[in-house]
């Protein structure tokens, strides 16, 4: 076929063009604002753009406050039936705590999501059973995860954000169906998965690090370390996805808590790296303690393909801004949820 001299320059043109837009179309276009927060040349620096700036706060507005609760009255337990964790709130204070939950949890679906409207001392629906032990999961996180969330604290908004499933959780991945023997076997990795950023690193690093307790290591703490002892070829790339992960779910970049000096060095690290290592370890405990124990109590429809319950990890809470809710205290107009009893 004979397509002359014009139609060949439009092939190539358009190959220059197509490589171009594959070439940045992860670019983000200017203008953009550098905050420098180390050394110069260490690339410490934090990077925002004033127009996905404005995006990003018009996410993250908080849910008008409902009005404080009038002092004193007769105890939720006195006046309702079946309330072993927020009995000891006040009808009111009890009333207000309801009142925000389907606001932030449910507010398509109204209070039948978790309640028998016949009789609402009824345990039967899990949803019921689960918000329960949410309830005891958030004030669990406010008064013993301090060092993580400081007094800012979580609510249930923070996670749910007005859906009865919050958006960013996860299961464990058993990746896609593979030819048998060595040529499909792909070592856990290699599928280009968005929860590592799209790269060929290990595309389930939670249930590596955030169930499991598992170190995070690059560097061995000695020369000529044993293969035991970690920082193996195959432990490296599992870290480097978890570090992916952290980056996209805070929005940030590495030097956010590394010094690109020497990346593993905690005396040259920022602070914020203490505060990540704290939260991995609160992740690891709300999904042991709060979340893998509930297993039994959702339906099947509700479960991954291997048949476990929807966990957590960093972006669960951040989506994507380095504070959830870029910082805002909801915790604070809402004191009644750190009086759940943790044991009933």
């Amino acid at each position: 076929m004979n397509i002359g001299i014009g139609g060949w320059v439009a092939v190539v043109v358009a190959s220059i063009v197509g490589g171009f837009m594959m070439l940045t179309s992860g670019w983000e276009r200017p203008p953009i604002d550098s905050t420098q927060t180390g050394y110069r040349g260490l690339g410490m620096e934090i990077l925002t753009n004033p127009r996905t700036e404005r995006e990003v706060k018009a996410a993250n507005q908080l849910p008008e406050v409902i009005p404080t609760a009038e002092p004193g009255g007769p105890l939720a337990r006195e006046v309702y039936e079946n309330v072993p964790v927020l009995g000891h709130l006040t009808e009111c204070q009890f009333l207000r705590v309801m009142t925000a939950i389907t606001e932030w949890v449910s507010p398509e679906q109204g209070c039948n999501y978790c309640h028998v409207e016949e009789n609402l001392a009824d345990d039967s629906p899990y949803t019921k059973r689960v918000s329960r032990r949410m309830l005891q999961m958030t004030a669990h996180t406010n008064l013993n995860w301090q060092k993580h969330v400081a007094q800012t604290g979580v609510t249930c908004y923070t996670c749910h954000r007005g859906q009865p499933v919050p958006a960013e959780i996860w299961f464990t991945e058993p990746g896609p169906v593979a030819a048998m023997g060595p040529v499909g076997y792909r070592a856990g990795q290699n599928i280009a998965a968005a929860a590592v950023g799209s790269t060929s690193l290990p595309f389930d690093p939670f249930s590596t690090f955030l169930k499991n307790d598992t170190d995070i290591r690059v560097i061995p703490t000695h020369v000529l370390p044993r293969r035991d002892e970690g920082a193996t070829i195959q432990q490296t790339e599992a870290t480097y996805a978890l570090m992916m992960h952290f980056s996209g779910s805070m929005g940030e970049n590495c030097t956010f808590c590394h010094n690109s000096r020497s990346f593993f060095d905690w005396d040259q690290s920022t602070p914020q790296r203490t505060t990540a290592w704290y939260g991995i370890r609160m992740v690891r405990d709300l999904n042991l303690d709060y979340l893998v124990p509930l297993t039994a109590d959702f339906p099947p429809h509700r479960l991954g393909p291997l048949g476990d319950v929807a966990k957590i990890n960093c972006n669960t809470c951040h989506n994507n801004v380095n504070k959830p809710l870029l910082g805002a205290p909801m915790l604070k107009d809402y004191p009644e949820l750190n009086k759940a009893k943790l044991k009933y």
